[in-house]
């Protein structure tokens, strides 16, 4: 235990775990699979469920205990008949977990969709109602590709999700709720289903003094263009945690979407009317993200694009084709941040997590003095931080639980398994969060994690018998085993699996971690030394260029 070294650091050789513990897998499944199924069940199904799942779980718990306590004085085959009652007792306690956690994962998503379905908005946008809302925006406004209607090329729209804290109805009925939606934001001249198109004329109508619509002169279309353009930017540029004020077209998911009540169209004839400012954590992150932008502006337009993606998830500047491009080699997980981000960032921090409770770890936190125990608290800020400008998506908030578990164990001096890290990762975010369950991003990074743990040590160790040198063994296992259970269902999304998949993976891999360091490193740097900032995203350029060259290079050839 570190607690009784003599050291800061740790004892050379601390306590050694037994097998990989697998307890916390089947609970974790149980949630995932529970919470799945009950977001789109009806109430009465799920409640019969959670009921007979804890009638069930109270007896094995009950039977448990009793074979704990009756077990016998050892005899001559006592050992033997008192290890059957430990065994059997620790498999119904292992049930109980099972049908427990079922249980609640099933309750926590059948509260969470009808949370979805509560309030007076649902009805409202199944009568495609014209109202004013006031909402909190809880993602960041994305453009959606431009569509083409006819021969006609319909300009970008934004879109972004909110809760819906305030709506004024049709006649006038104001109601205070917190529902989720799906906000749309078309600039001038887009789609005309939108407000605008077909408004209410009582909300429409001139007051005394205003100018007829005969009276105004329309703006060219290069000057309609322009100004949407900058209406649309002060759109883009809001923060999560900002409360908008607008008049709104409800409308009914298409397809239907339990996660969101309505979709609200509005029309970006103004900038947004903002009523609350948001957080100053969200502002803090917001500039981290905006200083990031502002000092990759100066690289080549594809080093531009992908840096930000890369670093923070921001792929605002993405154009199509370099977007089809990463798409055609599979890459695009490079673009949706990751576990693999916090463990670069972490590994600068701790070294190699296989020393990182050792006396002779590496990384900066012993050459910077710090205790295993500072070092845990360092790592989950830099964890929480990540989460904060690379915003709450099921593959961060996996990657960072599961990290936030693995610094717990390093700072009590543990040397645990990654493995029950992730099951309890898993357990937690599913809890939390039951609409993970349903997505493929998060599926994904399970699996890519899991591959990672199980299969990427045997698969290395492989290759190193048969005289790989370590470190590319270790990429080349790393990068097969998360292709090889990813692929399945990559199939059923894509229809198709991308047979260059790995070699484009193995060749974007070298670039990744230090783009990765060197892009984190300008975020930072930017607030305080902007020159320093820019000459670190400069050099960042160079590996993001080859991995937008590999992307380019691989479009080309076929990829079924």
């Amino acid at each position: 235990m570190h607690t009784a070294a003599a050291s800061p650091y740790g004892t050379a050789d601390p306590r050694q775990e037994g097998p990989a513990d697998l307890r916390l897998v089947a609970p974790a499944m149980a949630a995932w699979g529970a919470a799945a199924v009950a977001l789109g069940a009806p109430a009465g199904v799920v409640a019969t469920g959670c009921a007979l799942a804890v009638a069930l779980a109270v007896p094995a718990l009950w039977a448990a205990v009793r074979r704990r306590r009756t077990e016998g004085p050892e005899t001559a085959d006592g050992p033997r008949t008192g290890g059957a009652y430990v065994r059997s007792a620790g498999a119904l306690v292992a049930l109980t977990a099972v049908l427990l956690c079922g249980a609640a994962g099933a309750a926590g998503a059948a509260l969470h969709a009808a949370d979805a379905r509560r309030g007076p908005l649902p009805s409202w946008a199944a009568r495609h109602a014209h109202l004013t809302a006031e909402v909190e925006v809880t993602g960041d406004p994305r453009t959606v590709r431009p569509k083409v209607r006819g021969s006609h090329r319909l300009p970008p729209s934004l879109v972004f999700t909110a809760d819906v804290v305030r709506l004024t109805a049709p006649d006038g009925a104001v109601t205070a709720l917190r529902t989720p939606a799906l906000v749309v934001v078309a600039s001038r001249g887009g789609d005309t289903d939108h407000p605008k198109a077909d408004a209410n004329p009582q909300a429409t109508a001139p007051g005394p003094g205003a100018a007829s619509p005969r009276d105004v002169h329309p703006d060219s279309p290069e000057q309609a263009g322009a100004k949407g353009g900058a209406v649309l930017e002060r759109w883009r540029a809001l923060l999560p945690t900002t409360r908008v004020r607008m008049p709104v077209r409800a409308a009914p998911p298409m397809p239907p979407d339990d996660r969101i009540a309505a979709v609200l169209r509005v029309s970006a004839d103004g900038p947004p009317q903002v009523t609350g400012a948001p957080s100053g954590l969200q502002r803090l992150a917001g500039g981290l993200r905006a200083g990031l932008r502002d000092v990759s502006g100066g690289l080549s337009p594809d080093a531009r694009a992908l840096l930000p993606g890369l670093v923070v998830g921001d792929t605002s500047r993405v154009p199509p084709d370099l977007d089809d491009a990463f798409r055609a080699t599979d890459l695009t997980h490079l673009l949706a941040v990751s576990g693999s981000n916090l463990t670069i960032v972490l590994a600068l921090l701790i070294g190699p997590p296989h020393l990182a409770s050792r006396a002779e770890r590496r990384g900066l936190a012993p050459r910077l003095g710090l205790s295993l125990r500072t070092t845990a608290l360092t790592g989950g800020g830099l964890a929480l931080a990540f989460v904060v400008v690379c915003r709450p998506d099921p593959s961060v908030l996996r990657a960072a639980a599961c990290g936030l578990i693995t610094l717990v164990a390093i700072g009590t001096g543990r040397r645990r398994s990654l493995l029950p890290a992730l099951g309890a990762a898993v357990l937690l975010l599913v809890l939390y969060d039951p609409w993970l369950a349903r997505s493929y991003g998060f599926l994904l990074s399970v699996l890519a994690t899991g591959a990672l743990l199980l299969l990427a040590p045997r698969w290395s160790a492989a290759l190193r018998r048969r005289r790989v040198p370590p470190r590319l063994a270790e990429v080349v296992a790393a990068a097969a085993a998360a292709q090889a259970v990813c692929a399945p269902v990559v199939a059923v999304l894509a229809a198709r699996v991308g047979l260059l998949a790995v070699p484009c993976n193995l060749l974007a891999e070298l670039a990744v971690a230090p783009a990765t360091v060197l892009g984190y490193a300008a975020l930072a740097v930017a607030p305080v030394l902007p020159p320093v900032a820019r000459a670190l995203a400069w050099c960042a350029g160079w590996p993001v260029s080859w991995i937008a060259a590999v992307s380019y290079t691989n479009l080309t050839l076929p990829t079924t």
